[in-house]
């Protein structure tokens, strides 16, 4: 999300600790980030989706007359570039074989694309704000909006199958792991990893030290983009404008 406007709330939340925590739930595991390696990232990009799938890395960046969608090897420069046209402002992305999904904000469509090329293909409407965007292994997509809600949406229509309530809203960036969605809390250092099946959080992960670590200032260059390494356990997490992506692991956090 969004255009960097600084409301008085979010300004004081910066000062006081740039992107607070949300408090962890009863139940859920308390985890933390171990960094395992850094890439490079541009730091023009105004990061809004990540998705890495056969080999490639794909990220949506948002922004009117800025935002593109670039595929291409981790850490390097991108193989292939999409521009969007002004007034568009791209959101979550999600990669299902020889196709793809990227989300608008508010502009009230999605845009199928083709994987390779990053040609597009078509334009689907659809209502509401328009964030993340994961899918999971049966091919089902998980959306959010900046609610407390996510919302399933079929793989070739994009229409509407059902959706489940976190509790907890500023759902933002996604990605689906199994039966479980990893999503940022807009404006904090935190992710959620979700049960999609209840909306149930069982794990916090503070992100915490990544901000630290990329030397990053500027309240609106938030942690935006996850994305997991298949087969490995670990995810790559970048944020927008930063100038590096971490790849790490989720380990369990100690007093």
């Amino acid at each position: 999300m969004r255009t960097p406007i600084i409301t008085t709330l979010l300004l004081a939340a910066a000062l006081g600790g740039c992107a607070g925590t949300p408090a962890t739930p009863p139940g859920a595991e308390q985890l933390t980030v171990q960094v395992v390696a850094t890439l490079p990232h541009d730091p023009a990009a105004f990061t809004e989706g990540l998705e890495f799938a056969g080999g490639t890395l794909y990220e949506s960046t948002g922004l009117s007359g800025q935002s593109q969608l670039t595929a291409g090897p981790p850490g390097g420069p991108p193989a292939t570039t999409a521009a969007l046209p002004a007034p568009l402002f791209g959101e979550g992305v999600t990669v299902l074989g020889p196709t793809l999904w990227q989300l608008t904000w508010q502009d009230g469509f999605a845009i199928e694309r083709d994987t390779k090329t990053l040609a597009e293909l078509r334009r689907v409407p659809f209502q509401g704000e328009g964030w993340g965007l994961c899918h999971q292994d049966s091919g089902r997509l998980v959306m959010s909006n900046g609610s407390s809600s996510l919302t399933f949406r079929d793989p070739k229509t994009f229409a509407v199958t059902g959706s489940v309530e976190v509790g907890r809203d500023q759902l933002n960036e996604l990605e689906c792991v199994g039966g479980d969605v990893y999503a940022n809390v807009w404006h904090t250092d935190t992710i959620l990893r979700i049960d999609a099946a209840t909306g149930h959080v069982t794990g916090t992960i503070d992100a915490g030290r990544l901000r630290a670590q990329a030397k990053v200032t500027d309240p609106e260059a938030v942690l935006n983009g996850i994305a997991a390494v298949p087969g490995t356990g670990e995810f790559l997490l970048t944020g927008k404008q930063w100038q590096v992506t971490f790849r790490v692991r989720f380990v369990p956090q100690h007093p």
